[in-house]
């Protein structure tokens, strides 16, 4: 395998619309991803995305939005810009499967190093955000002050 790619999934208890929202308006992702965004996500737009364990600012150039749907966006990671590729899917019992893949880094140690760390990191965002959906509660909140430099 030459190119490594991230792919996790969790179905979540919450009608397709309320996950969406929650994914592309700033005010609801500062609950469980990040502190602060320059916009919401709409298709073309540039961001900023700011953490609150992390002192900076990440880039993030939206690609496309399609409500209810799909996101897509491209994000820096050791200097390349990665496709982050979010699609949701209607489940039983108003349920929505959300998806995630993000692509691609050399099957190299950087890129072992990617696949580790930014797997574990989406699948922290989709935990957190089943938390926050479901139970109104802040999975993040103090998780990785450890880290913080």
């Amino acid at each position: 395998m030459e190119k490594l790619e991230i792919n996790c999934a969790m179905q979540i208890q919450k009608p397709i619309h309320e996950v969406f929202e929650a994914i592309i308006y700033p005010e609801k992702m500062s609950n469980y991803f990040i502190s602060q965004s320059t916009g919401i996500m709409e298709s073309g737009k540039n961001l900023i995305w700011k953490f609150p364990e992390f002192d900076f600012e990440c880039p993030v150039q939206i690609e496309k939005v399609e409500a209810n749907q799909c996101i897509s966006f491209y994000w820096e990671n050791s200097g390349k810009n990665l496709l982050v590729e979010i699609t949701l899917s209607e489940k039983e019992n108003n349920s929505t499967l959300v998806s995630i893949s993000e692509k691609s880094m050399e099957n190299n140690e950087a890129g072992l190093k990617w696949l580790s760390g930014n797997s574990f990191g989406w699948s922290n965002f989709l935990a957190c955000l089943k938390a926050y959906l479901e139970y109104n509660i802040n999975l993040r909140k103090g998780a990785f002050d450890f880290m913080k430099k």
